[in-house]
């Protein structure tokens, strides 16, 4: 017989995995995140239009991008920042940046455990730096923000080690406070990190024939064809007009297996995707921002904001040849995925796919407090380049309690990134996280009013940058700084002042320092004060 507290926890058991069966089964049919909160109700919403006279064309696949030499354990790449021009629209070309290609990049594969060595090469007319968005790296200079610049005409080398699982991160611009404009230029590019478990794992993953990235972003282009950034500047994020999908205008993919696996990249400036497909097609989630997700999670609609990832595998076995379907954001269609003859494809998604390692957080520690104020402040403070806002002991986790301050009437919601490691969501307003939650991330939209608890690591040493990724709001202040520290071995960092780079830019640009117009500074209240000379750069 039983004895009844044994006879209740086994209830408790019982109940328990049954939830998680639920969740496994159940398709969800929302954004989870509320209506009112997304960005087409707030600041200067702009809707999507195609211009006239585009025709469609097969979605373009960036290439993988091969390695310079491998050698053993150790692999060696050059990545090249390049001006250049893709004709995008009828007419002229239009101006772009890129990464050892046109626009965007290819695509870096790096597996687990491997030791790479990278040449930073800048051949772009102004300094930029090159961070490792999702990578854990150490800091401030690997890591790659407003720290690390690379002049023009000058290489740097870097390396680091693999140390996390797979999950598809991204390299993209970041020199403060020009970061948005350089990524409105076409710096960013997909780095897939792979590992011996999602190679065993019954999912697409024949990258360009049933695995397709898909960078999200959207431009408005101006006279011939160009890009103009300042015309287009918003301190309340830019939205272009035109979607642009991996550098592709009405794009579409032939479909010539019964799955098909996508990976989603959040890559504009500030707008949201809300995704869905015709007849409701469920997609089955199965990784987030750093890692698969525990369970599979299936869904209708899904929403990616600024600098998150997901990956979903989208079934067509209801469709026929010659059918065709149509992804949207909300009501504009985005990608046709037309339909060819396939093979039957009768491979599960596994129940479990991943279990994430939850770091133990001293009960005794106290819960560190982020805001998200207004449009460019953290902590009530704007970003200063040569101020450490927290520190951290290295491998020590900690609750850290992410609010955005802005009001439900006012406010928007705020896609929060750390630096330099991944945290696990552990509540929403004190209640779970969404089922898609569970997994290791490293950017999480923030609803006006709410506050998201995270489980935060930091794996390696160094000064990190944590911040709102619309990306006008970064540049405008929304930004602070961690230093990840070891009592043991204490280290001092020298950090990059804004003088410094203003100069630089000046110089660049053959014009006096006071002329330099630096997005996000510009704008009244977005100023942002140099901790060293106490200048205000507007």
């Amino acid at each position: 017989m039983i004895a009844p507290e044994n006879s209740a926890n086994l209830v408790l058991i019982r109940n328990e995995e049954e939830r998680e069966e639920n969740k496994m089964t159940k398709i969800y049919t929302d954004y989870f995140l509320d209506e009112e909160d997304f960005d087409k109700n707030h600041f200067h919403y702009k809707k999507l239009s195609i211009p006239d006279g585009v025709e469609a064309k097969p979605l373009a696949v960036p290439p993988v991008l091969k390695p310079d030499k491998v050698s053993g354990n150790d692999v060696w790449y050059t990545i090249e920042s390049i001006e250049s021009k893709v004709q995008l629209l009828p007419g002229k070309a239009t101006k772009t940046w890129g990464y050892n290609a046109p626009i965007l990049g290819k695509t870096m594969v790096l597996k687990r455990g491997q030791h790479v060595h990278v040449k930073l090469k800048n051949s772009l007319p102004e300094l930029t730096t090159y961070h490792w968005h999702g990578m854990e790296v150490p800091g401030p200079i690997t890591d790659g923000g407003c720290h690390a610049p690379v002049y023009p005409g000058e290489e740097k080398e870097i390396e680091f080690t693999v140390n996390q699982p797979a999950a598809l991160t991204w390299l993209h611009a970041h020199p403060c406070p020009s970061t948005a404009a350089q990524v409105w230029m076409g710096l960013a590019m997909g780095v897939v990190v792979t590992d011996d478990q999602e190679a065993k794992l019954p999912i697409p993953k024949n990258y360009g024939v049933d695995e397709f990235p898909v960078i999200l972003q959207d431009r408005t282009y101006h006279k011939d064809n160009q890009l103009d950034y300042r015309a287009d500047y918003d301190a309340m994020g830019i939205l272009g007009e035109t979607p642009l999908i991996n550098g592709t205008i009405r794009p579409y993919i032939d479909v010539t297996t019964q799955k098909v696996r996508l990976l989603f990249l959040g890559g504009s400036n500030r707008r949201e995707w809300r995704l869905h497909f015709d007849d409701d097609i469920v997609m089955t989630q199965i990784a987030g921002d750093d890692s698969f997700l525990p369970h599979p999670v299936k869904m209708t609609k899904i929403m990616v904001t600024p600098g998150e990832r997901l990956q979903v595998v989208v079934d067509f076995s209801g469709y026929h040849e010659g059918d065709v379907v149509n992804l949207y954001t909300d009501d504009f269609k985005l990608i046709e995925f037309r339909i060819h003859n396939f093979e039957k494809d009768d491979s599960v998604i596994p129940d479990t796919l991943f279990e994430p390692k939850l770091p133990e957080v001293d009960p005794d520690m106290p819960v560190r407090k982020v805001t998200m104020d207004e449009h460019n402040m953290m902590n009530n403070k704007q970003f200063s380049m040569q101020r450490i806002d927290m520190k951290q002991k290295v491998g020590q986790a900690e609750y850290w309690d992410v609010t955005n301050t802005n009001t439900k009437e006012h406010g928007m919601i705020h896609p929060f990134h750390i630096h330099g490691t991944h945290f696990t969501v552990v509540s929403r307003n004190g209640h779970e996280p969404f089922p898609n939650e569970y997994g290791y991330k490293d950017t999480i939209p923030v609803r006006p009013g709410e506050t998201v608890r995270l489980r935060v690591e930091f794996p390696l040493l160094g000064v990190f940058m944590y911040h709102c990724h619309i990306i006008e709001h970064e540049d405008a202040g929304m930004m602070a700084q961690i230093e990840i520290f070891d009592p043991d071995h204490p280290k001092k960092y020298h950090l990059m002042d804004m003088e410094t780079l203003t100069k630089a830019f000046a110089e660049e640009k053959g014009i006096k320092p006071e002329d330099v117009w630096m997005p996000g500074m510009d704008t009244e209240g977005c100023g942002m004060d140099d901790a060293t000379t106490g200048a205000s750069q507007k």
